[in-house]
């Protein structure tokens, strides 16, 4: 798919977080050109504004999963606060802030020596007990640089028998979740990408894919109805949410990672997708989660470059691998 300059310099019209991308997923741009973009994430616009409200312990909001003052009335009127530390670091790798920077590396460190969990005072790099709070931490550990092999390994053996993960198995659930699954598959692939795959992640992974391939990415396996209607709308950004473009760019990922052939069960997720391009050329947000964020990028109901980007370097994945 070539998209339309008109697209691509609406696309370039933005963040840094969001030029850099373009300018090596969709343009072939020479890396020299991409990083010296992808540099400005640190002093301009959103990546610079995250950073802005980082404490000086290296957190976000004092906290790992929550704020420090997020009371459970708070929870109850304004939603889930995405503004603690998990998920402020989990922009910043959406963003593309260099891992190997000065400000990376301090912040880093500074969580390792700051920062516990919620749930039972966990240092933060050895994880926490929920598959989808670990998939995510493993995801942040390997691109910064942490080793997050403990977390993999535990995840590892959390596997459900039909080849998923749930963050429900502590309380007994013993069927995997797309939310939970795709969670656990970015973190492999990206603990993979770091440190090499083994003959233990490769089996796990292939089981994760197995299980959302057999459901063609947002189908019940049971009677094929879609399994929630939200997996079929644009979400960005994603947090712990599944949908099923986040369920395209795991798989066009793991391609481009190792030669893998894109799967045909993909087909009708890809048809789902170009049927939902605009005229224009554009893929608008359909919907963002509740709750307190340090500031908004996009609005709902609007042409997204968020989701655009995503589409758009996903069909190109497509269009020039399906076919081998």
């Amino acid at each position: 798919m070539a998209p339309s300059g008109s697209v691509i310099d609406w696309l370039l019209a933005s963040d840094p977080a969001i030029r850099w991308q373009v300018l090596r997923d969709l343009l072939d741009a020479p890396e020299a050109t991409w990083q010296a973009e992808r540099a400005k994430v640190e002093t301009e616009g959103w990546g610079a504004e995250l950073l802005s409200h980082q404490d000086a312990d290296g957190q976000w909001a004092g906290g790992a999963f929550m704020p420090a003052d997020y009371t459970e009335e708070k929870w109850r009127e304004l939603g889930q606060a995405w503004t603690a530390t998990c998920f402020s670091l989990q922009q910043l790798y959406d963003f593309g802030l260099d891992p190997t920077s000065e400000r990376a590396r301090r912040t880093v460190d500074l969580i390792g020596r700051n920062s516990r969990w919620d749930h039972d005072g966990q240092p933060y790099w050895d994880g926490e007990v929920e598959e989808c709070i670990n998939g995510r931490t493993v995801i942040a550990g390997a691109y910064f640089g942490v080793d997050v092999s403990p977390i993999v390994a535990r995840l590892l053996g959390e596997r459900q028998a039909d080849g998923g993960w749930n963050c429900e198995r502590c309380n007994g659930s013993h069927r995997s979740s797309f939310h939970s699954t795709i969670n656990v598959l970015e973190g492999l692939l990206a603990y993979e990408q770091a440190v090499g795959a083994t003959a233990e992640t490769r089996v796990a992974r292939s089981a994760g894919e197995e299980y959302l391939l057999e459901r063609g990415l947002f189908r019940r396996l049971s009677t094929g109805a879609p399994a929630d209607e939200r997996y079929l709308k644009f979400l960005h950004p994603n947090r712990w949410r599944y949908d099923f473009l986040r369920g395209l760019e795991y798989f066009r990922a793991a391609s481009l990672a190792t030669g893998a052939v894109p799967d045909p069960r993909l087909c009708e997720a890809i048809d789902h997708l170009r049927a939902r391009q605009s005229q224009d050329g554009a893929w608008p947000l359909d919907w963002q989660l509740k709750g307190p964020v340090w500031f908004e990028m996009e609005a709902v109901g609007e042409p997204s470059r968020w989701v655009t980007l995503r589409a758009l370097r996903v069909l190109r994945w497509w269009d020039e691998h399906a076919g081998r």
